[in-house]
Protein backbone atom coordinates (compact mmCIF):
# COMPACT_ATOMS: atom_id res chain seq x y z
CA UNK A 1 0.00 0.00 0.00
CA UNK A 2 1.47 3.85 -1.09
CA UNK A 3 0.76 6.45 0.95
CA UNK A 4 -1.21 8.96 -0.74
CA UNK A 5 0.72 12.10 -1.15
CA UNK A 6 -1.57 15.22 -1.78
CA UNK A 7 -1.47 17.90 -4.61
CA UNK A 8 -3.26 20.33 -3.63
CA UNK A 9 -1.55 22.83 -5.95
CA UNK A 10 -1.91 20.88 -9.32
CA UNK A 11 -5.49 21.84 -9.19
CA UNK A 12 -4.48 25.32 -10.02
CA UNK A 13 -3.69 25.22 -14.05
CA UNK A 14 -1.05 27.95 -13.66
CA UNK A 15 1.28 24.99 -12.28
CA UNK A 16 3.95 24.14 -14.70
CA UNK A 17 5.92 21.05 -13.20
CA UNK A 18 8.98 21.90 -14.48
CA UNK A 19 12.40 21.15 -12.63
CA UNK A 20 12.37 23.90 -9.87
CA UNK A 21 8.85 22.45 -9.20
CA UNK A 22 9.72 19.68 -8.42
CA UNK A 23 13.01 20.38 -6.39
CA UNK A 24 11.56 22.72 -4.72
CA UNK A 25 8.76 19.66 -3.51
CA UNK A 26 11.02 17.24 -2.83
CA UNK A 27 13.42 19.61 -0.84
CA UNK A 28 11.08 21.52 1.09
CA UNK A 29 9.57 17.87 2.57
CA UNK A 30 10.66 14.70 3.84
CA UNK A 31 10.72 11.53 2.21
CA UNK A 32 7.88 11.55 -0.31
CA UNK A 33 7.13 7.61 -1.18
CA UNK A 34 7.26 4.37 0.76
CA UNK A 35 10.84 3.49 -0.62
CA UNK A 36 8.63 -0.27 -1.96
CA UNK A 37 8.64 -1.04 -5.57
CA UNK A 38 5.52 -0.23 -8.04
CA UNK A 39 3.50 -3.21 -7.89
CA UNK A 40 3.43 -2.94 -11.53
CA UNK A 41 6.76 -3.13 -12.33
CA UNK A 42 7.39 -6.28 -10.25
CA UNK A 43 4.67 -7.93 -11.93
CA UNK A 44 6.08 -7.32 -15.28
CA UNK A 45 9.81 -7.28 -14.22
CA UNK A 46 10.13 -10.53 -12.30
CA UNK A 47 10.16 -12.93 -14.95
CA UNK A 48 12.78 -10.86 -17.59
CA UNK A 49 16.52 -11.81 -17.31
CA UNK A 50 18.24 -8.58 -15.68
CA UNK A 51 19.85 -6.55 -18.61
CA UNK A 52 19.66 -2.66 -19.27
CA UNK A 53 16.69 -0.47 -17.41
CA UNK A 54 15.52 3.01 -17.81
CA UNK A 55 13.56 4.36 -14.76
CA UNK A 56 12.37 7.48 -16.01
CA UNK A 57 10.83 9.85 -13.45
CA UNK A 58 12.79 7.90 -10.64
CA UNK A 59 12.29 10.05 -8.05
CA UNK A 60 13.51 8.75 -4.71
CA UNK A 61 14.64 5.48 -6.65
CA UNK A 62 12.38 3.32 -5.30
CA UNK A 63 11.59 1.09 -8.27
CA UNK A 64 15.39 1.82 -9.39
CA UNK A 65 16.72 0.12 -6.20
CA UNK A 66 14.57 -2.85 -6.43
CA UNK A 67 15.93 -3.44 -10.84
CA UNK A 68 19.15 -3.06 -9.18
CA UNK A 69 18.97 -5.18 -6.43
CA UNK A 70 17.86 -8.16 -8.97
CA UNK A 71 20.95 -7.79 -11.40
CA UNK A 72 19.99 -5.05 -13.64
CA UNK A 73 22.06 -2.03 -14.91
CA UNK A 74 19.59 0.83 -13.81
CA UNK A 75 19.64 4.39 -15.27
CA UNK A 76 17.32 6.42 -12.90
CA UNK A 77 16.65 9.78 -14.35
CA UNK A 78 14.67 12.54 -12.54
CA UNK A 79 14.32 16.21 -12.79
CA UNK A 80 15.03 16.92 -9.04
CA UNK A 81 18.23 16.66 -7.60
CA UNK A 82 17.18 16.22 -4.34
CA UNK A 83 15.48 12.84 -4.79
CA UNK A 84 18.37 11.44 -6.59
CA UNK A 85 20.87 12.25 -4.05
CA UNK A 86 18.24 10.32 -1.65
CA UNK A 87 18.25 7.13 -3.79
CA UNK A 88 21.72 7.75 -4.32
CA UNK A 89 22.18 7.45 -1.00
CA UNK A 90 20.20 4.68 -0.25
CA UNK A 91 22.22 2.62 -3.19
CA UNK A 92 25.40 3.38 -1.24
CA UNK A 93 24.04 2.22 1.82
CA UNK A 94 22.78 -1.34 0.20
CA UNK A 95 25.49 -1.65 -2.07
CA UNK A 96 23.79 -0.60 -5.12
CA UNK A 97 25.17 0.64 -8.60
CA UNK A 98 22.51 3.00 -10.24
CA UNK A 99 23.38 5.75 -12.82
CA UNK A 100 21.60 8.76 -11.26
CA UNK A 101 20.84 11.18 -13.95
CA UNK A 102 19.10 14.73 -13.37
CA UNK A 103 17.35 16.69 -16.44
CA UNK A 104 13.88 17.28 -16.95
CA UNK A 105 12.24 14.85 -18.50
CA UNK A 106 9.79 16.64 -21.06
CA UNK A 107 13.38 17.51 -23.22
CA UNK A 108 15.30 14.79 -22.58
CA UNK A 109 16.59 12.11 -25.02
CA UNK A 110 17.55 8.97 -23.96
CA UNK A 111 21.43 8.29 -24.87
CA UNK A 112 20.75 4.53 -25.23
CA UNK A 113 18.43 1.80 -25.84
CA UNK A 114 17.06 -0.30 -23.07
CA UNK A 115 16.36 -3.90 -22.42
CA UNK A 116 13.08 -2.37 -19.90
CA UNK A 117 12.17 0.85 -20.25
CA UNK A 118 10.22 1.63 -17.25
CA UNK A 119 7.55 4.87 -15.95
CA UNK A 120 5.24 5.07 -12.83
CA UNK A 121 3.46 8.86 -12.81
CA UNK A 122 5.04 10.86 -14.92
CA UNK A 123 2.58 13.02 -15.30
CA UNK A 124 2.13 14.03 -19.15
CA UNK A 125 2.50 17.81 -19.22
CA UNK A 126 4.31 19.46 -21.87
CA UNK A 127 2.15 17.65 -24.25
CA UNK A 128 5.11 15.19 -25.24
CA UNK A 129 3.66 12.13 -25.21
CA UNK A 130 5.22 8.67 -25.07
CA UNK A 131 7.05 8.27 -28.13
CA UNK A 132 10.19 8.85 -27.02
CA UNK A 133 10.29 6.33 -24.56
CA UNK A 134 8.90 3.63 -26.46
CA UNK A 135 12.02 4.72 -28.51
CA UNK A 136 14.19 3.87 -25.95
CA UNK A 137 13.18 0.35 -25.61
CA UNK A 138 15.93 -2.13 -27.19
CA UNK A 139 14.59 -5.04 -29.31
CA UNK A 140 13.27 -7.66 -28.01
CA UNK A 141 12.82 -5.23 -24.97
CA UNK A 142 9.52 -4.33 -22.79
CA UNK A 143 8.03 -1.34 -22.20
CA UNK A 144 6.19 -0.70 -18.75
CA UNK A 145 4.55 3.22 -18.38
CA UNK A 146 1.80 3.51 -15.68
CA UNK A 147 -0.35 6.56 -14.39
CA UNK A 148 -3.11 8.16 -12.91
CA UNK A 149 -6.01 6.38 -14.79
CA UNK A 150 -8.56 9.51 -16.31
CA UNK A 151 -11.38 7.81 -14.38
CA UNK A 152 -10.21 8.57 -11.38
CA UNK A 153 -11.13 12.72 -11.77
CA UNK A 154 -13.90 12.16 -9.93
CA UNK A 155 -12.60 8.85 -7.84
CA UNK A 156 -12.86 8.39 -4.18
CA UNK A 157 -9.99 10.62 -3.79
CA UNK A 158 -10.95 13.83 -5.69
CA UNK A 159 -8.23 14.63 -8.50
CA UNK A 160 -9.53 17.45 -10.91
CA UNK A 161 -6.29 18.02 -11.81
CA UNK A 162 -5.79 14.70 -13.28
CA UNK A 163 -8.22 16.01 -15.90
CA UNK A 164 -4.89 17.71 -17.88
CA UNK A 165 -2.43 15.88 -16.32
CA UNK A 166 -3.96 12.06 -16.04
CA UNK A 167 -3.44 9.85 -19.36
CA UNK A 168 -5.40 6.95 -20.54
CA UNK A 169 -3.43 3.63 -21.11
CA UNK A 170 -4.90 3.85 -24.69
CA UNK A 171 -3.43 7.35 -25.19
CA UNK A 172 -0.10 5.95 -24.52
CA UNK A 173 -0.76 2.64 -26.69
CA UNK A 174 -1.76 5.24 -29.62
CA UNK A 175 1.94 6.42 -29.51
CA UNK A 176 3.44 3.23 -30.58
CA UNK A 177 3.49 1.71 -33.88
CA UNK A 178 1.90 -1.70 -34.13
CA UNK A 179 4.03 -2.76 -36.44
CA UNK A 180 7.12 -2.57 -34.43
CA UNK A 181 5.69 -4.31 -31.01
CA UNK A 182 4.64 -8.08 -30.43
CA UNK A 183 2.14 -6.79 -27.68
CA UNK A 184 0.67 -4.13 -26.77
CA UNK A 185 -1.63 -4.64 -23.64
CA UNK A 186 -3.70 -1.52 -22.15
CA UNK A 187 -4.96 -1.98 -19.18
CA UNK A 188 -6.40 -0.22 -15.70
CA UNK A 189 -5.51 -1.44 -12.57
CA UNK A 190 -6.68 -0.86 -8.78
CA UNK A 191 -4.13 -0.22 -6.22
CA UNK A 192 -4.92 0.84 -2.28
CA UNK A 193 -4.25 3.78 -0.73
CA UNK A 194 -4.57 5.45 2.54
CA UNK A 195 -6.52 9.14 2.35
CA UNK A 196 -7.48 10.75 5.34
CA UNK A 197 -6.56 7.49 7.22
CA UNK A 198 -9.27 5.56 5.17
CA UNK A 199 -8.57 3.08 2.44
CA UNK A 200 -9.41 3.54 -0.84
CA UNK A 201 -9.02 2.11 -4.17
CA UNK A 202 -8.03 3.74 -6.98
CA UNK A 203 -7.18 3.36 -10.92
CA UNK A 204 -4.12 3.19 -12.77
CA UNK A 205 -3.38 3.30 -16.46
CA UNK A 206 -1.24 0.49 -17.13
CA UNK A 207 0.40 -0.05 -20.54
CA UNK A 208 2.86 -3.04 -21.16
CA UNK A 209 4.31 -3.36 -24.46
CA UNK A 210 7.31 -5.97 -26.14
CA UNK A 211 8.77 -4.46 -28.89
CA UNK A 212 9.71 -7.54 -31.59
Amino acid sequence: MHHDQRHDDLDDPAVTLDPVWWEERYRTRGTLWSGRVNASLAQVACDLPPGTALDAGAGEGGDALWLAARGWRVTAVDASRTALDRGATEAARRGLDVTWVEADLRTWVPPARYDLVTSHYLHAEGGRGWGWLADAVAPRGTLLVVGHDLSDVDGPVPRPHLARLGHTAEQVAADLDPAQWDAIEPQVLERTIEHDGVEVAVRDAVLVARRR
